[in-house]
């Protein structure tokens, strides 16, 4: 277990997603700045703070996987990923379980404008094992989400379809720390081609 001081928050990345309104291009592997985007998402997690950084495949992986530097990462598999982002979910936070980790910091691979800085604002409200944190713009609880770990049992057990953890966020609404991201901050996701013009 680690000290309260120095917590292990666990950077945790979803980009099993295959970019179904994107003609199937899967999301890990759309090119921004040279590089495939799960590399850069990977950066913004080390550079705010996460670590380790554990990342969850799903689409394509072995093509992930030979095209993208994955190294220093914990890679797990979702094999259930076409059921949603909860799948995902559920495969990231049960590979974590058995770590070190006191939280896990959950980013989704398809939201380039989040970067370094709100993933260490939404990192610094790390209190204890059972904060809840999330980033919000002007207000809106967005990404990305801290769950600390003895959170993580419950959560699994509500990650179902494309939910992910937003019926539990729901309930426990009052327990959420809202860190306002919106200053340094765009919550856009990948999703159609039209989106396809915020990557560079």
């Amino acid at each position: 277990m680690a000290h309260s001081s120095h917590p292990v928050v666990a950077g945790l990345l979803l980009a099993a997603g295959g970019g179904r309104r994107l003609g199937g291009r899967p999301k890990a592997l759309l090119e921004h700045r040279g590089r495939p985007l799960v590399e850069h998402a990977i950066r913004i997690l080390r550079e705010g703070g996460c670590d380790p950084v554990h990342v969850v495949l799903g689409a394509a992986a072995d093509e992930v996987r030979a095209r993208a530097d994955l190294s220093g990462c914990a890679v797990t598999v979702n094999p259930h990923w076409p059921e949603g982002m909860g799948s995902s979910l559920r495969a990231g936070l049960g590979a974590l379980s058995g770590t070190e980790a006191d939280a896990a910091l959950v980013l989704l691979v398809d939201q380039p404008g989040i970067g370094a800085q709100a993933v260490a604002r939404v990192r610094s409200a790390y209190r204890s094992r059972v904060t809840l944190a999330a980033a919000s713009y002007d207000g809106e609880r967005g990404h990305p989400v801290l769950f600390g770990a003895d959170r993580w049992t419950d959560i699994t057990a509500g990650a179902v379809g494309d939910q992910g953890a937003r019926a539990y966020l729901r309930a426990h609404r009052d327990a959420i720390t809202l860190v306002e991201c919106s200053d340094v901050a765009e919550a856009y996701d990948i999703d159609t081609a039209e989106d396809l013009r915020h990557l560079d």
